[in-house]
């Protein structure tokens, strides 16, 4: 009885033992047959993640896959869109790095590099990684980092004041009018020009900026005279909002047979604004065509003139307050011959 009762235990033991062996090469066995995404799976789900984040769903990304690296390219209104699409991309498996080409309001941005292990922390493109971008090349391999080399400095964070009179020069990304804008409408842009204080970005191009049409009053029913008043109430730089104030913008139409508008503020003619043309692009052919409204609508004389802003005209905007934004972005990285080329 004894003999048969320790055959069994050893039975036992072994049967054990080999359940055990046997979930091992099942999980050995699953390890070394997982695929690798291949690169049209991988252009579809990345897709899919972009149109599934509801804030930049409609926003006009294109997407390229090449051996698991993602380019993304398009137009995007602002750099927080810019940024959310290499974070989601980053964050879809499968996807070994992306590249962020996008530009931002039809300003042009250095690329980026965006790793799956830190997609917030994107990395400037190099000089070879760029040309490569440009002529649709595979991405040559990133240097070896080398043991010896020192952990690079912590950024030094820097307090930069803007003081009350300095002129933003804003693209509007919408167009305005006094026959058919009510006072109250929102309306967004970006800041076409990068603000620069003691060697440092404060303000980036392709900010997106946030403001109120207070009044506006069609010529129709208002003896002839037309109006449209602007007031801007915030800037977003980094996806911090920064609320602003400044002087109103304002565009009086005058009365019949006159055929002008002026800017109340300083009476200066509306030929200040510019239509665009900072940005170039879209906004100049606007602001060349528009002749010395620069991107001011006039309406006919007989009518009653109304005046507006055509969309991608620039215009510009002088705080009233002082401003304290805290950066770590070097004037250095902005290309001295387009301020709209920033390297981030």
């Amino acid at each position: 009885m004894k003999h048969t009762s320790d055959l069994h235990r050893f039975s036992t033991r072994t049967r054990v033992g080999m359940s055990a062996a046997v979930a091992a090469l099942a999980l050995l066995s699953f390890a070394g047959c997982k695929k690798t995404v291949d690169d049209a799976t991988l252009n579809n789900n990345v897709k899919a993640a972009l149109s599934g984040d509801s804030v930049i769903a409609q926003q006009p990304i294109q997407v390229a896959t090449q051996a698991g690296v993602v380019t993304l390219t398009g137009n995007v209104t602002d750099e927080t869109a810019s940024s959310l699409a290499a974070q989601d991309t980053a964050k879809v498996d499968g996807v070994k790095e992306v590249v962020n080409n996008l530009t931002i309001a039809g300003l042009a941005v250095a690329p980026t590099i965006t790793q799956p292990s830190a997609p917030a922390a994107p990395r400037l493109a190099t000089k070879t990684e760029r040309v490569a971008i440009q002529q649709h090349q595979p991405l040559p391999p990133p240097p070896a980092p080398t043991a010896a080399a020192p952990a690079p400095p912590a950024p030094i964070v820097h307090n930069i004041t803007l003081a009350s009179g300095t002129n933003l020069s804003i693209r509007i990304t919408e167009s305005l009018s006094s026959e058919t804008t009510q006072p109250g409408t929102p309306f967004s842009g970006v800041v076409s020009r990068p603000i620069i204080r003691d060697g440092y970005v404060v303000i980036p191009a392709g900010a997106s900026v946030q403001g109120t049409v207070t009044d506006a009053k069609d010529a129709g029913h208002f003896k002839g005279n037309s109006l449209l008043v602007l007031r801007l109430d915030s800037v977003r730089r980094h996806g911090e909002r920064i609320p602003i104030q400044a002087e109103p913008y304002v565009l009086e139409g005058k009365g019949r047979g006159k055929n002008t508008a002026e800017k109340i503020g300083g009476g200066a003619a509306i030929g200040a604004v510019l239509g665009g043309i900072f940005g170039g692009g879209k906004g100049a052919a606007i602001g060349a065509g528009a002749g010395a409204g620069g991107g001011t609508i006039l309406q006919g004389a007989t009518r009653g003139q109304q005046v507006g802003i055509s969309s991608e005209s620039v215009i510009p905007f002088r705080l009233t307050n002082s401003i304290t934004v805290q950066t770590t972005e070097q004037a250095a990285d902005v290309d001295d011959e387009n301020p709209g080329l920033q390297q981030r």
